[in-house]
């Protein structure tokens, strides 16, 4: 992944969560970014086009940037050509350690059962909507190209970002903007249970097997198929999770 992932932009980050617009703003630039959505020397779009998409002012759009530049997350490059470039290098899995999870564990590890409703759901939907033939050709194949990259990433901090955005990509696939929300904040909170815990080639093969599965089973219309495995798959990571982690 080298750049903006358009196509799933709009739909994470136009989901407001009812908070004060700063800092919803913030948190939604701030989770795209970790997951990948943004990726790591990608030029955020245009500020019109952004604030529009966020559903706030170009004000608190500018204000929630600051923010991310003031963090480090993001830098502006002036002139032509220039923009608003991510300068976040993802956390390779396991490089934290346990103790970035000090004060959320508990919370975190119950996001795990919230995950096990709520994506074999968005998985099994995803695959009526296809049945339906209510899915383009253009989403069919992104969500293919999304399953290749997360094939061919070889750096653990990368096939990280392209695991999340492949999660999220099935999500997209229902049209529901309160599922992908939902789909978001499992993934986000994942992602920092699986910064915690090493990587295991092992679990790598068989989370990409399981891949494989849902979506294949999710292109050729099969709710049931990719529900019954997403559980599994959402299942074995929480396993592995617990395991380690208690």
């Amino acid at each position: 992944m080298t750049g903006t992932d358009l196509a799933l932009a709009p739909g994470l980050l136009g989901t407001g969560r009812g908070r004060h617009a700063f800092e919803d703003t913030v948190e939604r630039l701030a989770t795209a970014i970790r997951l990948g959505v943004f990726a790591d020397g990608s030029t955020l779009p245009p500020e019109r086009e952004l604030a529009a998409t966020l559903g706030v002012s170009r004000a608190t759009l500018r204000e929630a940037i600051a923010a991310l530049r003031t963090a480090g997350m993001v830098q502006t490059v002036r002139g032509r050509g220039g923009g608003t470039v991510v300068d976040h290098r993802p956390t390779t899995p396991g490089a934290a350690g346990p103790g970035i999870l000090d004060g959320r564990r508990d919370e975190l590890l119950d996001s795990l059962t919230f995950r096990r409703v709520v994506e074999p759901g968005a998985a099994q939907l995803a695959a009526e909507t296809t049945a339906r033939r209510e899915t383009s050709a253009d989403e069919r194949r992104r969500l293919q190209e999304l399953l290749a990259e997360v094939s061919a990433a070889t750096d653990p901090a990368e096939h990280r970002q392209a695991d999340s955005r492949l999660h999220l990509a099935i999500a997209s696939l229902t049209g529901s903007p309160q599922l992908l929300d939902a789909v978001t904040r499992v993934q986000a909170d994942l992602h920092l249970l699986l910064s915690a815990i090493p990587v295991l080639p092992t679990n790598i093969e068989h989370s990409g097997r399981q891949h494989r599965e849902i979506v294949a089973a999710v292109l050729r219309g099969d709710g049931a198929r990719a529900r019954r495995t997403m559980e599994h798959h959402c299942d074995d990571t929480a396993a592995l999770l617990r395991g380690l982690l208690h």
